[in-house]
């Protein structure tokens, strides 16, 4: 057991998903001041004493998401400077993650500037769910734990879509988790080949994978602007499929991802509170959002008393 306290504190990015995990820990939500001087500087001041104590930082990449990234570092500074003893960073949902190589001459790696920064302003630990690309872990000479979401929508998928089933990855790149669903569900399994144009633009051209007169779930690790996801709920329902519905970790839902979302065929969209869901996105009949206040509070509390976490993994083995 750990012999130092623990603290949790939040950033202004998911204020209610951290009180969740406080509640589910059963201790109160650090005290912190976290806004902006006139001029749009983050203002940071700890509200309590934190010497020698086991601190956790939540802050998601919700938008905007530059201002969440910056007050999650100042956070960690001001920490750092009033001596805590460790601080894990819990980034629910880790930005810039899609930007994790060079696709094309010229640009940014920018997931590996994140993790520097993140690593340089003295974090110790990072906490995260469902990174876009597993090999992100990589980029931090800190240790990563990267939880999976599967805790979460296996359940809800057992409950709610009884039947006929076909787990559908919307890439390649996706099928890995896609199989390991499928294999948890004794569902089949199917894969979309796409093409994206540019940014935020994807065409769905051709479905691998028998999905003739089943329940299809894409499953997706984020939902930003819904053209992909819509695009492969008409080619899923153009090849056969009875219903298509949609089980995604992080919803990002920007632009017009939710007026598509709501106009289109697809029954329903279920998401995690990884990110805050806009009011509009809240009132939408067909997004339905699981909590995910217990599977960080259960990996907070094993990394405070140095236990094991690998039993959250378990379920995709």
């Amino acid at each position: 057991m750990a012999t130092y306290g623990l603290k949790i504190f939040a950033g202004n990015s998911n204020p209610d998903l951290a009180l969740q995990i406080c509640e589910s820990l059963e201790i109160p939500l650090g005290r912190a001041l976290v806004t902006t001087f006139s001029d749009g500087e983050i203002r940071v001041e700890i509200g309590e004493n934190v010497r020698g104590a086991d601190v956790f930082v939540v802050q998601s990449g919700a938008p905007p998401v530059n201002d969440h990234l910056m007050e999650l570092l100042v956070m960690i500074d001001a920490l750092k400077r009033a001596s805590a003893r460790r601080i894990t960073a819990v980034m629910p949902y880790y930005s810039y993650s899609r930007q994790d190589r060079k696709n094309k001459p010229r640009v940014p790696i920018t997931a590996r500037l994140v993790a520097d920064l993140i690593t340089r302003v003295g974090t110790h630990r990072i906490l995260t769910l469902d990174l876009h690309a597993g090999q992100i872990q990589g980029f931090f000479d800190i240790p990563v734990d990267n939880l999976y979401a599967s805790p979460i929508l296996l359940p809800y998928i057992k409950e709610h879509f009884n039947g006929n089933l076909v787990i559908v990855s919307p890439d390649a790149g996706g099928v890995p988790r896609a199989r390991a669903y499928a294999s948890q569900l004794k569902a089949g399994l199917a894969l979309i080949d796409k093409r994206r144009s540019d940014v935020n633009q994807a065409e769905a051209l051709n479905i691998i994978g028998e999905v003739a007169g089943k329940t299809a779930v894409v499953l997706d690790d984020m939902v930003d602007t819904a053209g992909t996801l819509v695009e492969a709920t008409k080619s899923l329902l153009e090849k056969g499929a009875q219903e298509v519905h949609a089980c995604v970790t992080h919803p990002i839902l920007s632009g017009p991802a939710v007026g598509r979302i709501e106009n289109s065929p697809l029954k329903s969209l279920v998401v995690t509170d990884t990110v805050p869901l806009s009011p509009q996105a809240a009132h939408c009949e067909k997004i339905i959002c699981v909590p995910a206040c217990r599977l960080f509070s259960t990996a907070i509390r094993n990394i405070h008393n140095e236990d094991s976490i690998s039993t959250l993994f378990e379920i995709l083995h």
